[in-house]
């Protein structure tokens, strides 16, 4: 009964990563850098399966910095325009972002209902063994 409990835990951490990660790239989505200075890499939660005995649920890696090139646009006026006239922006596609923050949001939802039909669970045994 606890173990339901213990592994839908560890999913809601994961999720809970997994969202964090998605806000910090929304809301470094229109960032530029200065010439020569390191724009905003897109975060990504590293998950994998816990280890132990039977099923213990997922452990948090941390967070990757995913390589991609920073996506440039010709505007020689910004102020973080190089030589040649194009601002460095972070590489990040905002419906991918969206659309992974509904799946984060749908599966810590889903371990929540799993974590309240445990407890449920747990306390009608409770009351059979009463009664």
């Amino acid at each position: 009964m606890f173990s339901a409990i213990n592994i839908s835990a560890s999913g809601l951490t994961a999720e809970r990563l997994r969202l964090d990660s998605i806000s910090s790239n929304l809301a470094n989505a229109n960032t530029s850098a200065p010439p020569g200075q390191q724009v905003y890499r897109r975060q990504v939660a590293v998950l994998a399966p816990a280890r132990g005995r039977g099923p213990v649920g997922v452990q948090v890696l941390g967070l990757e910095e995913e390589d991609a090139p920073p996506r440039l646009v010709y505007d020689p006026y910004h102020p973080d325009a190089d030589e040649a006239g194009y601002v460095a922006y972070a590489n990040i596609n905002v419906v991918t972002e969206m659309v992974d923050m509904i799946t984060a949001t749908r599966a810590y939802e889903a371990n929540i209902t799993a974590i309240n039909t445990a407890k449920s669970m747990f306390i009608k045994t409770l009351e059979i063994g009463r009664g």
